[in-house]
């Protein structure tokens, strides 16, 4: 029983009432840190180490609270004296340690460990700055230092530090944890994170992320994916994940020997999980550290690292996957360098084919490491794993057949339902009990399917949802959604293979189709979220498209009473958490075979959206779970578009010529509404779109434009759409974490 009262007496001299939303939030994050730091950890002789370059873990204190068992008593004390959660913990800074949905399969993945009772960590870098904080001016994209460090009560000093021994100097470590806490569970498991010692916040200023780059010592843990437009941005990359796997591996052989192991037998005390290449070096650092510290022949030390690596691949785009000149590696570590040729000599004395070689033309190419020297090799979704087979991969997969196998992604309901969505919550508690808070399995809504008074229940949920999340862009844009809006959203990384960009130009015909008089029967609002890298300049002129749009419809009378478009200032889980109860469609529309699974169509499915996509990544296991009729598909096939590619066959300019297409894409460079952005941005995309068109926008834009259309007059159908939105929350359990954690387990870790 927590007694909020009594604890506000004892820490501030005051009833619980008269405290402010920020003391409110202090005293109870203490709270929840007393009651982590008593339990503990989990325990087995076979520990996991999720290495990850990345962990998007959004704020604590929500998740903590559901984690714990307390959140509805908490909830309710604060309520009666006045207070409310949401505003009490809007109070909390969201930790800046990742990007994408890369770090926060990571951080679903943490939170499913924990509550499976499994031993395993995460372990990453403490980034001081993350990787921005993402301002708009002049409807650009401006980058600024993201300062989360400087309140953040989560982190636990450990005591803990290695020596990372570098090319011609040496650093030391400082190692910081985050209690991870599983739902219902009495144990805890951690997220360590690294800093330097020696780090200095003075080399960045506040208004620019730009910093002294060969300053090595004191900036590798100041930012998350430092600009690598040039040598020295790309060789401290190196630098940081060497850092962040020389202290992970010295970490895995301490805590090793601390639970009995010889080191022989390495493997049975330890598995490591490589989430992407980033950490690559992990295998090469086991391996000195072996042989180098301590005394085990080199074979061995292979055989022993080979057992104990796994490597989760996120993607088949190539630029994605990491390749470093060798003189790079050499420059960081001369003794990683040797490992690396000496593990690739190994592999061309087996096979020559040089499509499978470590190192080509003197680039090492991480992922061949990570294939030839894991013991286990995993896709991310059935189509992602069935292209690494048959196309990407393929060569590997002829050689190692039994390393291959899928694990399609999931995410955590504690927070993408429960923590984010109580109405839905309560609503689903109500009617299926509270078994699918760990189970996942929400398939029992179906009995309901063709029940009134369920559906209005469902859109009773969805309206507070909306509430919520006009109260959240009106702070963040100060921009007002009308109530009767269909809210339609693509929330992600800007990325051209996920197709912003597709969409901007639908919006362009629907502002023109609007200035014609076909007025759509309710408004609506197009909301995107998402950061472009600083040196990904057509990414960025994406944003500045989108923001331009946004203005130039707000200001048309004509059109801004039935369009807004809205982009969200420095896209967050924190925004996303106010974004996926709210919408009524998402937006899954990238280049089929480009996403290797995608992990926001799982959430915003969760949470009652319906879903407009191509047949890529986890959107085709999420067609064959709730059928033709709720959701909506279009767009060339995963096969035709890896043929285009194979025969260098798409030509975008026949198809920019046609003249519904011409009028769209044209009308970027309307002189007019170059006038009212940056024309070089504009003109740039334009012919970016109209000659190359890498990923394949107007190939699939007309057709994509008839089924978004169709959608909007579907929505017009209340009670079927409600339908729709009951059985995509229903068949969403597949999706659960927990169920992927399990399967990692059961087919590749095998912890006690």
């Amino acid at each position: 029983m927590i007694d909020l009262e009594k604890r506000a007496h004892e820490k501030y001299g005051l009833p619980l009432a008269a405290l402010d939303d920020s003391d409110a939030y202090t005293m109870l994050m203490e709270i929840v840190r007393e009651k982590a730091q008593s339990l503990p950890d989990t325990e087995g002789k076979r520990r996991l180490y999720y290495i990850s370059a990345e962990f998007l873990i959004g704020k604590l204190l929500t998740n903590n609270l559901i984690n714990l068992g307390i959140y509805n008593e908490v909830k309710e004390q604060l309520y009666h004296a006045g207070h409310d959660l949401n505003k009490v913990e809007e109070c909390e800074v969201e930790p800046s340690l990742g990007n994408g949905g890369l770090g926060r399969l990571a951080a679903c993945f943490l939170d499913s460990i924990a509550t499976l009772g499994l031993p395993g960590d995460g372990v990453g870098l403490n980034y001081h700055f993350g990787l921005f904080h993402q301002k708009f001016r002049d409807n650009q994209q401006t980058e600024l230092p993201d300062e989360w460090l400087h309140e953040q009560g989560w982190l636990v000093d450990t005591g803990k530090s290695y020596t990372v021994p570098f090319g011609g100097f040496s650093v030391t470590s400082k190692l910081y944890d985050i209690d991870v806490l599983g739902y219902g569970r009495k144990t805890k498991n951690h997220l360590h994170l690294f800093d330097l010692t020696s780090v200095d916040e003075s080399l960045v200023s506040a208004d620019s992320i730009d910093f002294d780059k060969t300053a090595l010592k004191k900036n590798l843990t100041l930012f998350l994916y430092p600009d690598d437009s040039d040598d020295q941005g790309r060789i401290l990359r190196v630098y940081q994940e060497y850092f962040m796997v020389s202290n992970a591996a010295q970490l895995i052989i301490e805590e090793a020997l601390e639970r009995g192991s010889d080191l022989h037998d390495l493997d049975e005390y330890a598995v490591v999980q490589i989430n992407d290449t980033h950490p690559t070096m992990v295998i090469p650092e086991l391996i000195r550290l072996l042989v180098d510290e301590h005394g085990i022949d080199f074979d061995e030390a292979v055989s022993i690292v080979r057992k104990m690596v796994a490597y989760t691949n996120h993607t088949i785009l190539a630029e994605a996957l990491e390749k470093w000149p060798l003189s790079f590696l050499r420059t960081v570590s001369p003794r990683i360098a040797d490992i690396i040729e000496k593990l690739d000599y190994a592999e061309k004395e087996k096979d020559a084919d040089p499509a499978v070689a470590i190192i080509q033309n003197d680039i090492v190419h991480m992922a061949h490491i990570d294939i030839h020297y894991g013991f286990s090799i995993n896709g991310v979704a059935a189509l992602h794993t069935k292209i690494l087979e048959e196309s990407e991969l393929k060569p590997f997969y002829k050689l190692y057949p039994e390393k291959f196998s899928n694990k399609t992604n999931g995410i955590t309901f504690r927070r993408w339902i429960m923590g984010c969505n109580p109405a839905l919550t309560s609503l689903l508690d109500e009617t299926l009990g509270t078994e699918w808070h760990t189970t996942g399995d929400l398939s029992g809504l179906m009995e309901y399917k063709d029940d009134p008074e369920m559906l209005e229940k469902i859109g009773d949920a969805k309206e507070i949802a909306k509430r919520s999340m006009r109260a959240f862009i009106k702070q963040n844009r100060g921009i007002d959604i009308p109530r009767n809006a269909i809210v339609d959203v693509q929330i992600k990384r800007i990325h051209e293979y996920k197709r912003q960009q597709m969409l901007a130009l639908y919006l362009i015909w629907k502002y023109l189709d609007i200035k014609n008089g076909n007025i759509p029967a309710r408004p609506i609002t197009v909301i995107f979220g998402g950061k472009a890298a600083p040196a990904y300049v057509i990414a960025q002129d994406i944003i500045h498209l989108i923001l331009t749009l946004s203005q130039w419809i707000a200001a048309d009378p004509d059109v801004s009473p039935y369009l807004q478009v809205i982009m969200v200032e420095n896209y967050n889980v924190t925004a996303a958490e106010k974004l996926i109860p709210a919408a009524d469609i998402s937006e899954q529309i990238s280049l089929a075979s480009k996403e290797a699974s995608g992990t926001s169509n799982m959430k915003l499915m969760l949470n009652g959206a319906v879903t407009l996509c191509t047949m890529d990544g986890a959107n085709v296991e999420i067609a064959d779970l709730v059928g033709p009729e709720n959701i909506y598909t279009f767009g060339a096939s995963s096969e035709e578009v890896v043929r285009l590619y194979a025969e260098n066959a798409y030509r975008p300019h026949g198809l920019y010529l046609r003249p519904g297409t011409k009028l769209l894409v044209d009308f970027i460079t309307n002189p007019k509404f170059m006038a009212t952005g940056n024309p070089e941005r504009l003109k740039r995309l334009h012919d970016d779109m109209a000659n190359k068109d890498w990923f394949m926008a107007l190939l699939d834009l007309e057709e994509y434009i008839q089924v978004k259309e169709r959608m909007y007059v579907d929505y017009e159908d209340r009670s079927s759409w409600l339908k729709k939105s009951l059985v995509n929350t229903a068949m969403a359990g597949k999706f659960s974490s927990d169920r992927t954690i399990k399967q990692y387990n059961d087919e590749i870790w095998h912890l006690d």
